[in-house]
């Protein structure tokens, strides 16, 4: 897994995953960016979801995928982190479920790479260094569980990869 300092909706690969709201009908942070940067089409193929639920087309844990676009990716990977609620409430299986689903996604569509942001750090409020280590072990089960996959986790900033960096290699250690 790369770890890089970049703008996720710039980067070639087959697929990004969207940290998205369980409307997939576009936000703030990392969710309006992709929305912005694919164009109108990504609005109106995530509206062609169906709803599971009033307003919900993708619950918490799962993922959905539909076309890049103008994104240089040439699909995108919708998921819903969980919101930080003190760690108790089943957060880290949620946001286990996020990578681990993403990623059978992508095997399911016979990707070769797909890029992360870090799901749930922002608006949501999952604490970077907890987010990082159930991250990880999450792509780790994920990664062993079908073909190869490049993976690489997309920071907005120095200090995000930072965190990320170190939490890798705490994971490599054990």
């Amino acid at each position: 897994m790369d770890i890089v300092i970049a703008d996720i909706t710039q980067l070639e690969r087959d697929a990004i995953v969207n940290a998205a709201n369980p409307s997939l009908l576009g936000g703030g942070g990392v969710d309006g960016a992709i929305h912005r940067a694919a164009g109108p089409e990504l609005l109106e193929a995530c509206r062609r979801i169906p709803e599971v639920a009033p307003r919900v087309r993708c619950p918490t844990g799962e993922a959905r995928i539909t076309p890049g676009f103008a994104l240089s990716a040439r699909y995108v990977i919708h998921t819903v982190g969980p919101v930080w609620q003190g760690g108790d409430q089943g957060e880290a299986e949620a946001l286990a479920h996020c990578y681990k689903r993403s990623i059978a996604l992508a095997h399911e569509y016979g990707l070769a790479s797909v890029a992360f942001p870090a799901i749930s750090c922002g608006v949501y409020g999952y604490p970077a260094e907890q987010a990082a280590r159930v991250a990880l072990t999450a792509v780790h089960e994920a990664g062993v569980a079908g073909p190869p996959l490049d993976i690489t986790l997309c920071c907005l900033d120095t200090r995000m990869a930072t965190i990320w960096r170190s939490a890798q290699a705490e994971t490599h250690q054990s």
